[in-house]
C-alpha cells in the first residue's frame, strides 16, 4: 500500500539523530525499514541508509523492485541483484557492501546493535538474521536502537490510522467467529475461521490494506493457560473460548485478547469476569500522560492479588505496539519511564486457574491528553456467541 510520506515521523527521527550526534542510520530489521521508508520487504534482504540530511537510500533485492516503486518514500532505490553469474554470493552480501560503502562517506553511523527482536517479513515470518560480518563492516558505529525506540514509542496520525485498520480487521474477524462458533468445534478449527477471515477479508480492507496476516492462540475452557499452543481441544458450552490474536496490516499491528462463550456463562466465570474487569478498567484509567510505567505494572499485579490471584500473571501485563506486535515500552517494576501521549499500549491483565481455565482481557489503547482511547470496536469481557 502506498502511503504519503510521514514527515512528522521522519522529522522526529532526524531531531533525535541530531541530539545523539548520529549522521546516518543503517537499518535492516524489516520493521525499521518500514518505519523509515515505508518499504515492507519479502525476505529481509533489504536495508535503508537514512541520513540526518538528504534523501534516504533503499537497497532492495531485485525481485521486490516493483514493491519498492509502489511503497517506498525515497526516490533513491538501488536494486540488489538476486543472482549474478560472476558473483554467486548471497544477495545480502551485496546489500552489505553497498550500504557500507555509502555509509563510509556519511560520518557517524548508527546500527541496530541492541535490536533484541524484530517484526517478520511479508513472506513466511523468518526474516534474515544478520551475521557478525554485517556489524564488522561498520567500524566505529554507535547503537541507534535507543533512538529508534524513543522515536517509535509515540505514534503519528498516520501510524494511528494504520493501526486502526489492523484493529478493525481483528474485530471483524471476531464478529465472524462469534457467529460460527459451536460446541464441539476444536480450538484449531475456530482459530482457522478467524485467521481465514483476517487474510481473506482483511487483504484489500477498505481499499487501504494490501496484505493482512493473522496470528492466533486459541484456548477453550480448561485449555486456557498462558504460553501454550492451540490444540484439538473442543469448545465447551458455558465456558469461554479465549482468542489471543494479532493482525498485521501492511506492517502495522493490532494485539488483542477476546473471549466468546457459547450458551450461559458458568457462575465461576461470571464472578471472575467481574473481578478481572475492575483491575482492567483501573489500569486503563491509570494510563494518562506522565503516569509511571513501573507503577502500572505494580498496580495491575496488586489488583490481581486483591481479587485472589497473587503472583499472576506470568506474562507481561502491558507493552507497546506499532510496527511490531510487541515493542517498547515494556512496563515493569524493575524499569522506569513514563506513559506519553501518542503511545499505543496493549494492556493485558490475566489470571489463570490451577489445572486450566482462567481469563485475560486485552485491547489496544491510544494515550491521549484525557481518557485513553480503545482502538478495537469489539467488546471487552466475555461476549456471547451468536450472529
Amino acid at each position: 500500500m502506498s502511503w504519503p510520506r510521514d514527515d512528522a515521523k521522519l522529522d522526529r527521527v532526524r531531531a533525535l539523530m541530531a541530539e545523539h550526534e548520529i549522521d546516518a542510520i543503517v537499518a535492516r530489521a524489516p520493521d525499521n525499514v518500514l518505519y523509515l521508508d515505508n518499504f515492507w520487504g519479502m525476505k529481509g534482504w533489504d536495508a535503508v541508509v537514512f541520513p540526518r540530511e538528504g534523501e534516504p537510500t533503499l537497497y532492495c533485492v531485485e525481485a521486490s523492485a516493483g514493491d519498492a516503486a509502489r511503497m517506498a518514500w525515497t526516490d533513491d532505490v538501488r536494486i540488489v541483484a538476486g543472482y549474478l553469474p560472476e558473483d554467486p554470493r548471497p544477495p545480502v552480501v551485496r546489500t552489505l557492501e553497498l550500504a557500507a560503502a555509502q555509509a563510509r562517506e556519511l560520518g557517524t553511523v548508527g546500527l541496530e546493535l541492541t535490536l533484541g527482536t524484530q517484526a517478520s517479513d511479508r513472506m513466511v515470518g523468518e526474516p534474515t538474521t544478520y551475521t557478525k560480518a554485517w556489524f564488522d563492516a561498520f567500524p566505529g558505529a554507535v547503537d541507534a536502537t535507543p533512538l529508534l525506540v524513543q522515536a517509535r514509542a509515540v505514534k503519528t496520525e498516520q501510524e494511528i490510522e494504520r493501526m486502526r485498520l489492523a484493529n478493525e480487521i481483528a474485530a471483524a474477524a471476531m464478529d465472524h467467529v462469534r457467529g460460527v462458533i459451536r460446541p464441539g468445534m476444536t480450538e484449531a478449527q475456530i482459530a482457522a475461521e478467524w485467521q481465514g477471515f483476517v487474510h481473506g477479508e482483511g487483504t484489500g480492507w477498505a481499499g487501504k490494506v494490501e496484505l493482512a496476516l493473522g496470528f492466533s492462540l486459541v484456548w477453550a475452557g480448561p485449555g486456557i493457560k498462558t504460553f501454550t499452543a492451540t490444540s484439538n481441544r473442543p469448545v465447551v458450552e458455558g465456558e469461554p473460548t479465549l482468542f489471543e490474536i494479532w493482525v498485521c496490516a501492511d506492517g502495522y499491528w493490532a494485539d488483542h485478547t477476546k473471549n466468546v462463550v457459547v450458551g450461559e456463562l458458568t457462575p465461576a466465570y461470571q464472578e471472575l469476569e467481574v473481578a478481572l474487569s475492575t483491575v482492567y478498567v483501573d489500569a486503563v484509567a491509570f494510563c494518562t500522560a506522565g503516569a509511571s510505567l513501573a507503577e502500572l505494572d505494580r498496580r495491575i499485579r496488586e489488583g490481581l492479588a486483591r481479587i485472589g490471584y497473587p503472583g499472576q500473571p506470568s506474562h507481561p501485563i502491558c507493552h507497546g505496539i506499532g510496527a511490531r506486535a510487541h515493542e517498547p515500552p515494556f512496563p515493569h517494576q524493575a524499569g522506569g519511564g513514563e506513559v506519553q501521549a501518542g503511545m499505543v499500549l496493549a494492556i493485558e491483565p490475566g489470571c489463570y486457574w490451577e489445572g486450566g481455565g482462567g481469563l485475560r482481557l486485552e485491547d489496544n489503547f491510544l494515550v491521549t491528553d484525557g481518557v485513553p482511547e480503545k482502538l478495537s470496536p469489539f467488546p471487552d469481557g466475555i461476549v456471547r456467541a451468536g450472529a
